[in-house]
């Protein structure tokens, strides 16, 4: 391939420029990369579902058919400014890459035919990626990243899990909630203060300013390396519902510390455990959760106390993101697993 000059970056012979589709959820995104190297990432967010108190399926699907064209096409022209038309664009692709699971299965389906449609009618190999998998890979974006193996404590809404990356391909979730994700905690437990959705960013604006010992809520002994959220959840309502209808305004920032503080203990506590059954002192956090600047904070505190190197993703790519799925690809694209066109979304999927 010859040599293109992407703004200021100039890169010579070319060989792996993946263009990349994330639809899981409520966030359209597309990203382009070569070589590993992030070029564009863009991000239509909705905020139809905030009136809902939570994301509405039938919502995202529509939302994500009205945002897909435009922020494939953002991503492409920022990628690529000096190609002057759509087609030549997308002819410098080498393969078209997508979320595959796991998902709202709606949302899933519009970026997977979106993506099939390009890569038969641009015959450009097709690269399926697992979400949980693209998050652990988004410590890999950027000039500091770790060196394998490593562990990643992945935190979102939807999952929270312990996983050992021995490479980019070889991934092992060595620990995982049992019944609710941290970052459902976070939400049901702000639903419950009266904050609006998404409350998991409020709790953490307003702990900055509470006494995260002020209040103790329970924290789930769980075996192993295994994660369960339900019992704080129910702390929380119990504990609430036992307080005078002023309580919770007159108290909310101790409120908001407090059930943040025991999230993060719960989950980094865990983590501890973790380094050291498996003697891997390269730790990282990843997901939606990982944007919390409690969870950020303790971490680092954590890791200058036990000798361990920490990594953090920027926060552009710790929410779902093209990025992080673009990445992955490229470490498929070298392995050489493709998928075919009869590939379909899955709402729930394994690795």
């Amino acid at each position: 391939m010859d040599c293109f000059t992407f703004g200021a970056l100039k890169l010579e012979n070319l060989s792996t420029c993946i263009l990349a589709i994330e639809s899981s959820c409520d966030e359209t995104s597309a990203s382009v990369c070569v070589d590993g190297k992030i070029l564009s990432n863009f991000i239509a967010n909705q905020t139809v579902h905030e009136k809902y108190g939570g994301v509405v399926p039938e919502l995202a699907s529509r939302a994500h058919m009205q945002n897909i064209v435009p922020v494939v096409d953002a991503a492409l022209k920022e990628a690529l400014p000096q190609l002057p038309t759509p087609n030549a664009r997308l002819q410098t692709i080498d393969a078209i890459a997508f979320t595959q699971a796991p998902g709202l299965i709606g949302s899933l389906l519009v970026g997977t035919q979106f993506a099939k449609s390009l890569s038969l009618s641009l015959d450009k190999p097709l690269i399926a990626v697992h979400h949980m998998q693209a998050h652990v890979l988004a410590n890999l974006i950027g000039e500091e990243k770790p060196e394998f193996p490593f562990l990643c404590l992945t935190v979102s809404g939807g999952h929270t899990q312990i996983v050992l990356a021995k490479s980019p391909l070889e991934l092992e979730v060595i620990g995982e909630t049992i019944d609710d994700a941290a970052g459902e905690a976070f939400d049901k437990s702000a639903k419950l203060l009266g904050l609006p959705y998404p409350g998991g960013p409020l709790i953490d604006k307003y702990a900055k300013e509470g006494d995260p010992r002020k209040f103790k809520f329970a924290e789930p002994q769980i075996p192993e390396l295994n994660f369960s959220f339900s019992g704080l959840k129910t702390s929380v309502l119990y504990f609430l519902q036992k307080q005078e209808p002023s309580f919770i305004q007159k108290n909310l920032k101790d409120l908001c510390a407090s059930i943040q503080y025991t999230i993060v203990h719960i989950l980094l506590t865990k983590l501890k455990k973790a380094v050291l059954q498996t003697g891997v002192k390269s730790v990282c956090i990843a997901g939606g959760v990982s944007a919390n600047s409690g969870l950020r904070t303790g971490l680092i505190e954590m890791g200058e106390k036990q000798g361990w190197e920490t990594f953090i993703p920027k926060f552009e790519y710790c929410t779902d993101n093209a990025a992080m799925i673009a990445v992955t690809a490229y470490y498929k694209y070298l392995a050489g697993e493709f998928s075919t066109l009869d590939a379909g979304p899955s709402a729930r999927a394994e690795w």
